[in-house]
């Protein structure tokens, strides 16, 4: 009985004194973490947490511009200066853009006599390497005088852009090709370009075919079913417009029409050419409509609309257009200037937006 009840007193003492320990030295039943290590994972929780924070929608940046046309007087200044002379004072500005995009108003043709008066255009071989150099990657050809050099001249166009890097819309060798989009991938966001122009300002000999090589009219578009090809390859869908009246400052019921029906269609956006005036900016069903950006490089020299243009800078996600800014441009001696200042506000306030 003595040696049980020692047992019993030994194993008291024993269980109090863990008692005490526990109480009064936590830390010695504590798992034990190196302090650095905790700090560490504290840093990397709230790293992660300011991360997904200050996340945004990766975006692209579009440079689109009006009319490129290097032929006739502007071709005479290339040829006083150098190849890259229309672009000298805007390409460090336009290579800020992702995608750098405009209308190229001329085919490209190794002819001989350079015209300097008429409206049947060409630009020399070796227009697409200053192109390049001046940051463009695509360009439409759908217009009223892709044509003017016949089908050769269409066919070398599309080559020197192309083995330039430059993606070429809206002609080709056939009607096929000419409703090719391209497409071209920045920033994780792949975006197709197709580009149409209005058949009624143009001979029916430029339309391409089935067998001939040409430019894609508006009036035979399907719309639909082009935009839904494009949609099934990218994210955003971009259409090039070449239509409206010339030298007027509000587009017509046929640009639209057809604007509209574009956007109706699941396009993002709808850039325009050809009236060589700044035309309206338009917001429909939350797209963006530029109806004309006027003259980029041109020769017409003869009233204040054909000397300006403007560059839309057009912030671009997924989603579509996120913000846009116009830049009002002047062209003195077949070169844009950037305008600034009261001119510049005079060049915007002609818009209606």
């Amino acid at each position: 009985m003595k040696k049980t009840a020692l047992l019993i007193i030994i194993f008291e003492a024993l269980l109090l004194f863990l008692v005490c320990l526990l109480v009064f030295f936590p830390s010695l039943f504590m798992p034990q973490y190196n302090k650095s290590s905790v700090i560490d994972i504290f840093e990397m929780i709230t790293a992660s947490n300011v991360q997904e924070v200050r996340q945004e929608d990766p975006s692209i940046k579009l440079i689109a511009v009006g009319d490129i046309m290097l032929s006739r007087g502007v071709d005479m200044e290339i040829q006083a200066n150098d190849n890259g002379y229309p672009f000298s004072k805007v390409k460090d500005y336009l290579k800020t853009g992702d995608i750098v995009f405009g209308n190229f108003e001329n085919p490209i043709f190794p002819g001989e006599v350079m015209p300097i008066s008429g409206t049947t255009f060409w630009a020399r071989p070796g227009s697409e390497i200053a192109l390049r150099d001046a940051g463009f990657n695509v360009l439409s050809l759908a217009n009223n005088h892709m044509g003017n050099q016949g089908s050769y001249g269409v066919n070398y166009t599309v080559y020197s852009l192309n083995k330039e890097g430059i993606k070429s819309i809206g002609a080709g060798r056939d009607k096929e090709k000419s409703l090719t989009p391209a497409i071209i991938e920045k920033n994780g966001i792949r975006a197709a370009f197709l580009a149409y122009t209005d058949g009624a300002i143009i001979p029916s000999s430029y339309e391409a075919t089935e067998y001939n090589p040409g430019v894609a009219y508006m009036d035979d578009a399907d719309l639909a079913g082009d935009i839904k090809k494009a949609r099934e390859v990218a994210d955003i869908v971009i259409i090039s417009m070449h239509a409206g009246t010339e030298y007027t400052n509000r587009p017509e019921k046929k640009q639209i029409s057809f604007a509209r029906s574009a956007i109706d269609n699941g396009a993002d956006l709808v850039i325009g050419h050809h009236p060589h005036n700044i035309q309206d900016l338009e917001k429909y069903k939350d797209k963006y409509i530029f109806y004309s950006l006027g003259n980029f490089i041109f020769d017409q020299d003869w009233s204040e609309g054909t000397m300006q243009g403007l560059i839309a800078e057009i912030s671009i996600s997924k989603k579509g257009v996120t913000s846009y800014h116009l830049t009002p441009v002047k062209i003195s001696d077949s070169q844009p200037n950037i305008i600034t200042g009261e001119e510049g506000e005079k060049i915007l306030s002609n818009i209606v937006y």
